[in-house]
Parts: C-alpha cells; sequence; structure tokens
C-alpha cells in the first residue's frame, strides 16, 4: 500500500506534466487514441465514485457550523466563472462551439483538486470540501439552467437532456461511492489509497481521447482557446479572493474560496460538451484540465510560504484525484 501511495503521490504532484505528455502524444499520433472517446462518461463516473469513496459526513459539518463562507464561496463558483466565461467568449468573437464550451467550463462545479491546492496553500480546508461537495451536488440543477441562459444564442442547449447526464455521471456514481464506504468501510480504507491512480489514469485518456479527435482544431485555435483559459481562471482567482475580502472573510477563507472559484471540474467539461455539443467545445475544458493543475500549485507555493493558522488534515491527500 505504501508503494501505492508513492505512486498515487507522484501521479497528483506531476499531473499537470502527465496531461501535457498526453495531449502531446495523442496530436502527433491519434491513431490509437481515436477511439476512447466512446468511453469518456464511463471514465468520469469512475472519478466521481472515487470522491464518493472518500466523502464523509464531516465534510458537510461546516455548512451547517458555519454556513456564510461556504454559501459565499459556491454562490461566487455559479455566479462569477460562468459571467466571465460569457464576457471572455463575447470579447475575443469566440466561434459558436469554443464560446459554449467556455461558458460550459465556466458552469461545471469545482474540481476535487482544488481541496489539494488549498491543503498546500494554508487555507481552509473544511471549506474548501465543503465548497466542492456541495457545487457538485448542486451542479445538476445550476449548470444546465445556467447555460441555457448563457451559451443558447451560440448553441442550442437542452437542459433536461444536460440534467439527466449529469445526474448520471456525478450524481449515481458518487451515492454508489457513500454506499459502499458505508457498507464495506474495511475495504474501502485498504483501497482508498488505489483511488488517485485511477483517476489520473482516467482523466488522461480522457485527454488522449478528445486530443485526437480534435487534432485538426486543435493546430487551428488551440493559441485563442489557452488565452481564454488563462483569463478565465486568473480572473477566477482573483475575483475570488476579492469577493471574501470584501465581505470581511479571514485570510484562510479567502484563500480557500479563491482557488475554488477559480479551479474547475474540467472532465465534467469535457464529457458535457462532447455530448451535447461536440468535440470542439471541449477543447476549453482540455486546456483547463492543463491549465488549472498549473497555476494552482503556483498560487498554493506562493501562499504557503506565509502561514495563516489555518487547519491541516490529511483528507486533501487522500482526496487527491484530479481538477475535473
Amino acid at each position: 500500500m505504501k508503494v501505492l501511495e508513492m505512486i498515487g503521490s507522484i501521479a497528483g504532484k506531476y499531473f499537470a506534466v502527465w496531461v501535457i505528455i498526453t495531449a502531446v502524444i495523442a496530436f502527433m499520433f491519434p491513431g490509437p487514441f481515436l477511439g476512447l472517446g466512446a468511453y469518456i462518461t464511463i471514465l468520469l463516473g469512475v472519478v466521481m465514485f472515487g470522491m464518493g469513496l472518500t466523502l464523509r459526513a464531516a465534510d458537510f459539518k461546516i455548512v451547517l457550523t458555519n454556513p456564510l463562507p461556504v454559501i459565499i464561496g459556491v454562490a461566487a463558483q455559479f455566479v462569477v466563472m460562468p459571467l466571465i466565461a460569457f464576457g471572455i467568449a463575447y470579447l475575443l468573437k469566440l466561434p459558436p462551439e469554443l464560446a459554449a464550451g467556455l461558458v460550459l467550463l465556466g458552469c461545471v462545479p469545482g474540481g476535487t483538486a482544488s481541496n489539494v491546492m488549498v491543503y498546500l496553500a494554508k487555507g481552509n480546508l473544511a471549506l474548501s470540501v465543503a465548497m466542492t461537495s456541495l457545487s457538485t451536488l448542486l451542479a445538476p440543477i445550476v449548470t444546465p439552467l445556467l447555460l441555457l441562459v448563457l451559451a443558447g444564442q451560440w448553441l442550442p442547449v437542452d437542459a433536461m437532456s444536460m440534467f439527466k447526464s449529469i445526474v448520471q455521471v456525478i450524481i449515481i456514481p458518487i451515492v454508489l461511492g457513500l454506499l459502499i464506504q458505508r457498507f464495506f468501510p474495511g475495504v474501502v480504507a485498504k483501497s482508498v489509497s488505489v483511488v488517485p491512480i485511477i483517476s489520473v489514469a482516467a482523466i488522461l485518456i480522457i485527454v488522449a481521447a478528445v486530443t485526437s479527435a480534435n487534432g485538426g482544431n486543435v493546430a487551428s485555435s488551440g493559441v485563442i482557446v489557452f488565452i481564454a483559459v488563462f483569463l478565465h481562471n486568473g480572473l477566477g482567482l482573483l475575483l475570488g479572493y476579492l469577493i471574501a475580502l470584501l465581505l470581511g472573510l479571514n485570510e484562510n477563507d479567502r484563500r480557500a474560496i479563491s482557488l475554488e472559484v477559480g479551479m474547475q471540474n474540467s472532465g465534467l467539461g469535457v464529457a458535457l460538451a462532447t455530448a451535447h455539443f461536440g468535440p470542439l467545445a471541449a477543447l476549453p475544458s482540455v486546456w483547463g484540465a492543463i491549465w488549472h493543475n498549473i497555476s494552482g500549485p503556483i498560487l498554493a507555493t506562493i501562499w504557503s510560504k506565509k502561514k495563516t493558522g489555518g487547519e491541516d488534515s490529511d483528507i486533501a491527500i487522500k482526496r487527491a484525484k484530479v481538477d475535473l
């Protein structure tokens, strides 16, 4: 198990490197990866199942004991990021599929890798975990409605179909993970160290599938999409922090909200874009999977040099999956 934990730690720590290498290989040699697109939804379900295995009732305790930071953070997640994406898509005059894909990236919930970044940044880890969990559970309702309002002008949005997709790839796998954790705690405790490895492998396969199917699009639109994702992520991190500051939250909470707002569940974005908009719309989420795992560690490293008295916990390491 120690070997598996070490492999999982390395896989999570250098995840951005693995994503870049995988994307380059799939771009240069797309043939072997072209058939993987059919498995994107299943792979994301596997990652969400792993989240269910590690999710605990204690993760929601802060919602009852100190709800204000959670409410502020989740509200910022589902207001700031969609509106920023909408504005960037307009300013950069992105083509319809790319514009809808960027807005989709802004409308999905936070990714679990943000918990690790908050842990490293000495932020409020309990707040981070609660925000990730709550935004994920709200996603089946909130994400389709936001897309219907903001992305409908570029591409048709079937909100009910998207609701069903999110329930299938997020809620059902999480519930199954919770049930197995509840009835087979011993087995889960012994196998939880494998979860990061499986999750990293799953997202790498997703990246390979989308990149291989969009080789020409990556070459022609890669730079403008990266600029859009770079601006989206940077503004999200900045505004998340400033909103928490203006509302009087302490430094620990500001760091947690900043990273939670700025880092999206890119894997969900890839799956939904591929299924409902088309493969080109998945490019912003593919770039998000890469860039979020570069900007997050950079910011966390800067903040880690200044102690704030925040809580430490090994839950972040156990939940170190991927920024989906």
